[in-house]
């Protein structure tokens, strides 16, 4: 990872202003001409300021290429880079170790990872708000990308590479936010708390959930919280580019509940060439296929049947009275609901959903193993227990041979959208665009969110990013990637919401 250094060798941000770096850069010319000689900039002076969208670009290509890869993670290197960003600003921050990952040597480990919390203070008149967001990115296969997945290229107005998007990308618009709000000295009646924890992408227990459960202190009992999990779908235009449907500022307040089950079953091992009658691998087919004829019930949720109304008037014109009424629709009109229920993104949203992710056997071609797994993907909707959709599960499959264990689970908890926060939205998305739509909505996915709210603390899935239809294809995909233009406009914006809701002058309006 490229980093700008200090005579002591000690890592600086890369967003310094030309007339600090122009100094800085004198004097090591003066103290050292041989490392004045090899300096990269900030020491390269003068030159234009970094605008606040470049910095940001920069700051979240520095942070691609510094590897946190999860498994193993390994965050804690970058934590104390971001750490040491923000406290070169004046700003209160630390690094908090976390725990191995699984199976990692724990005290070779206790150092590779760590979650970043900083503060900006407020004058303690109401509860802090946080922002969080998570540093450990899912792997990427570098022969299926345009560009190097770590090398963080900026090229073109964008910058790519995993985490671009998720979540990287947030974190920096983050901390960006936090480095504007001290450069100006905006006036807080609440603390900003910011959050940047490692493990998230494979269930947060060792990150946000080891925060909430060991460090409760650093959470300073806040009110309010911001994460990734929402964003805004922009406005579509025809060919003059003239609006046809508004933009949707979608704001997450409940997710549905990951429900992760391992199956396991033994048989008769032997020789390829000899097939057995009690083989494993035979069994657990036989058992994944019972699994996936499995016909969930339709269930559509007040939040769901609130969200596809609130944006009905932007859909497709034969869909559009049925989005508007979508519990009757489904239930009345087939039609409807054939070409509702196509749609993978919809279906998710109104019925508990299994996806087969995992399968291992053998090892060898020629080798019939004593044992076989697999691991299924259950998304619940809120409300809705694991152990009983396990115990639906045992029934379907039948066969005491097969064992049946959950994973990883936790219960899914909303927000309500009647608070300061929300509101604070509303009235920025309205200063910006006074025909955007602003609806709560449920994602099929799971979020950090859901430790901090079975906390108490209302936590929404929001980062202010404008997406086209498909972009949001580079989360977990290839060539993930943000527009520079974006992380400006997300600082900004978020600069916004917080003097909303934070600033001491709008007390009334909260």
């Amino acid at each position: 990872m490229k980093k700008t250094l200090s005579t002591s060798g000690r890592l600086l941000p890369v967003f310094w202003t030309w007339p600090t770096a122009f100094a800085v850069g004198c004097l090591i010319a003066v103290l050292s001409p041989s490392l004045a000689a090899q300096a990269i900039w900030p020491f390269e002076a003068p030159q234009k300021p970094l605008s606040t969208a470049e910095s940001a670009a920069q700051l979240l290509s520095e942070m691609i290429q510094t590897p946190t890869v999860n498994p193993p993670g390994d965050e804690r290197p970058l934590a104390e880079w971001l750490a040491d960003t923000l406290t070169s600003r004046g700003i209160e921050a630390r690094v908090i170790a976390t725990p191995a990952y699984p199976g990692q040597n724990p005290n070779e480990s206790e150092t590779k990872r760590g979650a970043l919390w900083a503060r900006l203070k407020g004058n303690g008149s109401k509860r802090p708000l946080i922002l969080l967001s998570h540093l450990d990115v899912v792997p990427a296969d570098p022969t299926a990308w345009e560009t190097d997945p770590f090398s963080g290229e900026i090229r073109g107005g964008w910058v790519y590479g995993r985490g671009a998007l998720d979540a990287k990308g947030v974190t920096a618009v983050h901390v960006m936010t936090l480095i504007e709000l001290a450069r100006r000295n905006t006036s807080l009646d609440r603390d900003i708390i910011l959050l940047a924890t490692p493990d998230e992408e494979t269930g947060g227990i060792n990150g946000s959930g080891y925060l909430i459960h060991n460090h409760s202190e650093l959470l300073q009992d806040a009110e309010f919280l911001l994460t990734e999990g929402g964003g805004v779908r922009s406005a579509q235009l025809d060919l003059d580019g003239n609006p046809t449907t508004p933009a949707i500022w979608g704001i997450t307040i409940t997710e549905k509940n990951p429900c992760w089950i391992e199956l396991t079953t033994r048989g008769q091992a032997g020789h390829g060439s000899v097939p057995k009658k009690n083989a494993a691998v035979p069994r657990l087919i036989a058992a994944l296929d019972r699994v996936r004829r499995i016909e969930t019930p339709i269930e559509v949720l007040p939040q769901v049947e609130f969200m596809f109304r609130s944006f009905a008037t932007t859909a497709p014109e034969e869909d559009q009275a049925g989005f508007a009424a979508l519990t009757k629709s489904i239930a009345e009109d087939s039609s409807f609901k054939r070409r509702f229920l196509a749609e993978p993104s919809y279906n998710a949203l109104v019925r508990n959903t299994i996806s087969v992710t995992v399968l291992e056997g053998s090892s060898r071609t020629n080798v019939v193993p004593t044992s076989a797994r697999a691991e299924i993907d259950v998304r619940l909707l809120p409300g809705q227990r694991c152990e009983d959709f396990r115990g639906v599960l045992n029934r379907v499959i039948a066969d005491p041979q097969v064992e049946t264990k959950v994973l990883l689970s936790f219960p899914s908890v909303s927000s309500p959208s009647d608070t300061a926060l929300f509101k604070a939205i509303e009235r920025v998305a309205h200063t910006q665009d006074p025909t955007a739509l602003i609806v709560p909505r449920m994602i099929s996915g799971f979020t950090d969110a859901h430790y901090f709210r079975e906390k108490g603390i209302v936590a929404y899935g929001f980062v202010p990013r404008w997406l086209e239809p498909g972009e949001a294809s580079g989360v977990h995909g290839v060539n993930e990637r943000i527009s520079i233009e974006n992380l400006g406009r997300g600082v900004e914006t978020l600069i916004q919401i917080i003097d909303e809701i934070a600033a001491p002058r709008n007390q009334e309006l909260d």
